[in-house]
């Protein structure tokens, strides 16, 4: 009887296998912790629901989250201004000091504009002509007749040189006039950008084909376009403390949570860094867990997708010099979803989204299942392809975690290289090396022609999901799944998916919960989650958010 009980006991292997599944969870979790207390005391996002910020504000001007640099007043003498002016920025080449004389004032005057940043008719005909010719005695004769005679769109007051210097470098045409104790800054940059364009990271069959580009003017305005609606609010900010750079928060008023408002201006106020030289520099500032592998800011192209968001409640960011806005707050369900699941009927988009949800699955789990399958549980195959298998193994030189990295590396510096080669090049290249590595390698016997049929699911499937920021994690996640499945087997596999889905309950945006509506559990928000149900049946706002609003239909 003891000696059938005893039989029945592990091997001292298997108790060391529970020893080590056991051990990673406990390193890592200390290994987090450590990093997160080393780094964590500089950051500047606080926790959810901060106070120190008033919902009231929205008429007050827009905060300016860069240094304001000590002021140096125009001292009202035109020479010595001017002077002060010459020696502070007159060294740049770009820089053109035009002096003329204002007829009908019979008083001096120069306009200062750096070359390419101007319309050079506009800066001719309207500004010079105007100011040569037409102006009368009394039009610049104090700041605000001058504001109000100047029949320019855009005219403003500098009320030191300091920010007069800036805003001239800045692209501003800056005009100085004699006995006149304040410099005028007339029209706003006007340089070469590109034309509006469809999206290139967010290619649809059926939508608009229009995106966002680098001028935030156009950005702002083409978020008008989408519709008559007075709610759609924009608050501009200013950040960077070198450079800095416009920003605009965009939301519904009538329907933004004020918590989630606020937190949001706490975060883009506390902004340290000298150049913002794209979204993703704010987005990496202002995220809640910085550790983490998955984005929990969302950044997007389409208009259209950003306007359907600030529907659900959420908000906008849009800097200037970038096509790229951000959104927040983002669950793991918005990775996966499309605008087109919304466009088709909610038949075939339920069927899409659902695939895009195995296909993920896949791209992330089905190399460490191979190796699992493979290396430590081959009796759980079916015979027949168990066989097929270890004919086609027959040969193979290395373990299945080593042909699974040559196949998975080089599949990756395939795709880095059609990316960055020219467009016409890129994608014959990936399609021709694939096949060339993939058959060269079982020619000679490096890897089984079961994995490269493996591997070749995986990129396909990594390809489905519409994120490129998430296909990424995916893809760098996989490679960990894959040492797991190394070390432990199926053992290892499962500890590495429920690391992950741990992992992932207790992440947040924003203070929303990543996997929102699955944990918490919200069935109401069910509708728009693997399925997507009919538009009529739609009626109201996800509950997580907290909207002031929650109906969409009235």
């Amino acid at each position: 009887m003891l000696a059938t009980v005893i039989s029945y006991i592990p091997g001292w292997a298997i108790f060391g296998q529970a020893g080590i599944a056991l051990l990673f969870p406990l390193l890592g979790h200390g290994l987090y912790k450590a990093l997160y207390s080393m780094v964590g005391s500089g950051r500047a996002v606080e926790s959810p629901g901060t106070k120190n910020s008033d919902p009231n504000k929205n008429q007050q001007p827009a905060p300016d989250t860069g240094p304001i640099p000590d002021p140096q007043g125009f001292s009202g003498d035109y020479a010595a201004d001017l002077k002060f002016i010459r020696d502070s920025i007159g060294s740049n080449s770009d820089l053109h000091f035009k002096e003329f004389t204002i007829s009908g004032l019979q008083k001096q005057a120069v306009l200062i504009f750096v070359d390419g940043m101007q319309n050079d008719r506009q800066l001719n005909l309207q500004i010079m002509q105007f100011l040569v010719s037409e102006a009368a005695a009394d039009s610049l004769s104090t700041p605000g007749k001058a504001l109000s005679e100047l029949p320019f769109s855009q005219i403003n007051e500098a009320g030191d040189l300091t920010l007069f210097n800036q805003s001239v470098l800045f692209g501003h045409a800056g005009l100085l006039v004699e006995g006149l104790p304040q410099g005028l800054l007339i029209e706003p940059p006007d340089g070469a950008n590109r034309a509006l364009a469809e999206p290139v990271s967010e290619a649809l069959l059926r939508g608009p084909r229009l995106g966002f580009s680098e001028v935030l003017s156009e950005n702002t305005s083409i978020l008008r376009r989408q519709g008559f609606n007075d709610q759609l609010e924009m608050r501009s900010y200013r950040a960077g403390t070198r450079i800095r750079k416009d920003l605009v928060l965009a939301y519904m008023k009538d329907i933004v949570n004020l918590e989630l408002l606020k937190e949001v201006e706490t975060r883009i106020s506390k902004l340290d860094i000298d150049f913002l030289a794209e979204s993703g520099y704010i987005e990496q500032l202002i995220e809640d867990n910085y550790l983490s592998p998955f984005q929990q800011v969302q950044n997007t192209e389409r208009p259209d997708r950003v306007i359907s968001a600030l529907l659900e409640g959420r908000i906008a960011i849009l800097l200037d010099g970038t096509p790229f806005a951000l959104i927040v707050p983002v669950t793991f369900s918005m990775l996966l979803q499309s605008p087109e699941d919304y466009y088709e009927r909610w038949l075939p988009g339920t069927m899409i989204r659902l695939l895009r949800f195995v296909a993920s699955f896949m791209a992330l789990m089905a190399p460490a299942l191979y190796i699992s399958f493979i290396s430590f549980h081959p009796g759980l195959i079916p015979t027949e392809l168990a066989l097929s298998i270890i004919e086609t193994r027959q040969g193979v030189p290395f373990p299945s975690i080593i042909e699974v990295l040559i196949l998975e590396v080089s599949i990756e510096i395939l795709r880095e290289a059609g990316i960055r080669l020219p467009k016409p090049v890129g994608p014959a290249m990936g399609i021709v090396g694939g096949l060339i590595i993939g058959d060269a390698a079982v020619n000679a016997g490096i890897v089984s022609p079961f994995l490269v049929i493996v591997v070749a699911v995986t990129a396909i499937s990594s390809f489905s999901i519409p994120m490129y920021s998430a296909g990424i994690t995916l893809r760098m996640l996989r490679f960990l799944g894959m040492g797991f499945a190394a070390l432990l087997g199926m053992f290892g596999t499962i500890l590495f998916f429920l690391l992950l889905c741990s992992h992932l309950t207790k992440l947040k945006s924003f203070g929303v919960p990543y996997l929102t509506p699955v944990t918490p559990y919200r069935l109401s928000d069910w509708k728009d989650l693997f399925l997507r149900a009919p538009l009529s049946l739609m009626k109201r706002r996800p509950i997580m958010m907290k909207t002031q609003n929650n109906r969409r239909k009235s």
